[in-house]
């Protein structure tokens, strides 16, 4: 009998035993920091097609966890190997298995900041509003073209880059393209709101007209308070049916950006870009004009200019004027500067 009793004893302390080992594991990995111990909170990216084996591995690798085995079994248990969804998560400092798992199964995410500027080429665009997001260049550029095949709005290659409006936006990081293209359209739509739609109208431009016009403003000075006035000559040229003879279209159709100096032989080069030999804007944008370009065009100055040349003081600022002979004045005071630069520079 004796024997029995110490028997039931051996097996209620071996039970007891294994009972507090597993209540005191099952407490470890459910409640003891297992995420970020001692660091900063850090962005976790979890990529599209992403595996639990290559999420754990991630964790692991980049010093998210310090035990992968608990992680991994409380992982299991939750179901999470079946729930993974792409995107990007904050974690915490000293966060547990358990409130990783909360957030990374919930699909709780952080948006991410999509923003582009100083574009020039559609290659250029898709570079930029791809790079905080899970997307590839050529998948947004597939989903723009699909855009362009069925929209009803007047877009098309040409033009397209006049949908986008240059801000920081706020996305998900596993947005679709398709999403992201939508995004970006309603962003115009709302950009183009009654006030902007009647300028447009009362210049006889439509938005993407206005934005074409913009494009070509912009690269002409990088002085803003001058805009208005350089949008108003364009204006006045468009309306008399004169050619714009813009030097920025023909850098965009000689395609060489470096370029400083327009010759007589690129005004030769047929291309709807240049507008030396072509009346009227060019087929679409030389690059995504911001924001305060567009309303220079819409709230430009009325004057009756014509004609624009760099002013001789070489402060980026332009003289103007009102006929041909004015403009040739103009033009041999800033030759007359350059030829000096030259020479100043030369015996140095």
């Amino acid at each position: 009998m004796a024997e029995v009793n110490k028997g039931k004893l051996a097996f209620y302390i071996i039970a007891s035993t294994l009972l507090i080992t597993f209540v005191f594991y099952g407490y470890q990995i459910c409640f003891t920091a297992n995420i970020l111990v001692d660091r900063e909170d850090r962005v976790f990216i979890i990529k599209s097609g992403a595996t639990f084996t290559s999420v754990r591995d991630d964790l692991y690798n980049n010093k998210f966890i310090n035990d992968p085995i608990s992680f991994s079994f409380l992982a299991k248990l939750s179901g999470y190997p079946n729930e993974i969804v792409p995107g990007r998560y904050i974690l915490r400092s000293n966060m547990t298995n358990l409130q990783a798992l909360k957030i990374l199964k919930s699909g709780r995410q952080e948006l991410v900041n999509v923003s582009f500027s100083v574009i020039r080429l559609r290659k250029d665009l898709s570079e930029k509003i791809t790079k905080n997001v899970g997307l590839t260049p050529n998948e947004f550029n597939s989903a723009l073209d699909e855009f362009i095949e069925t929209n009803h709005e007047g877009f098309d290659k040409d033009n397209i880059l006049c949908m986008f409006i240059p801000n920081t936006y706020q996305v998900y990081f596993n947005i679709l393209p398709e999403d992201l293209v939508k995004r970006m359209n309603s962003e115009y739509k709302k950009f183009w709101n009654a006030d902007r739609t009647e300028k447009a109208k009362a210049i006889g431009l439509t938005p993407i007209e206005v934005s074409i016009l913009a494009s070509v403003v912009q690269a002409e000075s990088i002085k803003l308070d001058e805009a208005p006035v350089i949008a108003g000559l364009y204006i006045n040229r468009l309306k008399k049916g004169i050619a714009l003879q813009a030097d920025p279209t023909l850098v965009y159709a000689v395609g060489d950006f470096s370029l400083k100096r327009v010759l007589n032989g690129h005004k030769e080069i047929d291309s709807p870009y240049n507008t030396y030999k072509y009346r009227g804007l060019p087929p679409g944008p030389i690059n995504v004009p911001q924001i305060s370009s567009i309303d220079a065009v819409l709230n430009y100055k009325r004057h009756d200019f014509y004609y624009m040349c760099a002013k001789e003081d070489f402060s980026g600022y332009h003289n103007f004027a009102h006929d041909l002979a004015e403009h040739n004045k103009n033009a041999r005071k800033y030759q007359r500067a350059l030829d000096a630069e030259m020479a100043k520079a030369n015996s140095k």
